[in-house]
């Protein structure tokens, strides 16, 4: 698998449904979880002020590391690599209209450390590799092969309550650009 196979999303995904999982959040406070970030430090949604834009995403693939069978099969596993660029992209959007990013996974540190370097992130990807905080909020999880991860979706959360929900997020490479005309429309 190469790097622009990474950055590039097929034309024929499936295309993920609602299926109701993610409608009890909206309005709920943000657990007191903290979870270890790609910057060493360790991070406490729950205590954040002002606005911060989550996005879950289930895995950052790796271009050094073989192709995974049947992962655009999956409806919505396929394009963390692209969301993840398009926030690294709006970045500097984003904090503008001042929103905290930050990414959150089931996928392992030392993967989403790497993530961070390769793309150049300006912003900490966090580990939920114990299902902490997906546990406490209740949400989506998928299984691929032995691997438990968690679906793509998105919060916005400000002074620690979730104010809007993006779920299904399609396609992922979208998904910055939305959560930033939302903000825009609240600001406005």
């Amino acid at each position: 698998m190469n790097e622009k196979n990474l950055l590039t999303l097929p034309d024929n995904l499936p295309v993920p449904e609602d299926d109701g999982a993610c409608a009890h959040l909206e309005g709920l406070t943000m657990p007191s979880v903290t979870l270890e970030s790609t910057s060493a430090s360790h991070v406490n949604l729950g205590l954040e002020k002002d606005t911060v834009v989550v996005y879950f995403y289930p895995l950052i693939g790796r271009p050094d590391a073989p192709p995974m069978v049947g992962w655009n099969d999956i409806p919505g596993a396929r394009g963390c690599t692209p969301q993840s660029c398009a926030f690294r992209d709006f970045h500097s959007e984003l904090t503008d209209l001042g929103a905290k990013v930050y990414g959150v996974s089931a996928q392992p540190l030392t993967d989403q450390k790497e993530a961070v370097k390769r793309l150049h992130l300006p912003f900490e990807l966090l580990n939920d590799s114990h299902f902490e905080l997906t546990q406490a909020l209740v949400l989506p999880t998928f299984q691929y092969e032995s691997l438990r991860l968690i679906k793509r979706l998105t919060l916005v959360v400000k002074n620690g309550v979730i104010q809007k929900v993006f779920y299904p997020v399609f396609p992922p490479n979208e998904n910055a650009t939305d959560v930033l005309n939302w903000l825009r429309n609240r600001h406005a």
